[in-house]
């Protein structure tokens, strides 16, 4: 569990690096839109969840066939390093999503379907 200061700046740096492997990863995967996070900093790192988000349920179909996930892993990894953030099983800190499904769930309210992710 971190305190308020040390929440804020861990925050600061995960969305900093977060925000380099988004940019990195555009160019590398097909149909990528943008990539957010999740944490409750009292149950940090556990509760972290890097949600990868694409165009359509087909890029990210392709995108989890292909290497996509490989180096969604990397770009992941990377960028946890970079924030000095240690977790076990990265696979347990990832999800996928599509904007596609979103519009099809869940009206395209993000802050409702990353609700659902955030409470797993």
């Amino acid at each position: 569990m971190l305190d308020k200061k040390a929440s804020r700046q861990m925050e600061r740096r995960l969305t900093q690096a977060l925000t380099d492997a988004c940019e990195t990863a555009k160019p590398l995967l097909p149909g990528f839109a943008w990539l957010t996070h999740l944490v409750d900093y009292r149950r940090f790192p556990d509760s972290l969840r890097v949600v990868w988000v694409f165009e359509t349920q087909d890029d990210l179909a392709r995108a989890l066939k292909g290497d996509g996930r490989r180096r969604m892993r990397e770009l992941t990894e990377a960028a946890l390093f970079e924030a000095d953030v240690e977790v076990g099983n990265i696979d347990a800190h990832l999800d996928a999503d599509s904007e596609e499904e979103c519009r099809r769930v869940h009206g395209g309210d993000w802050e409702r379907r990353l609700s659902v992710l955030e409470r797993h």
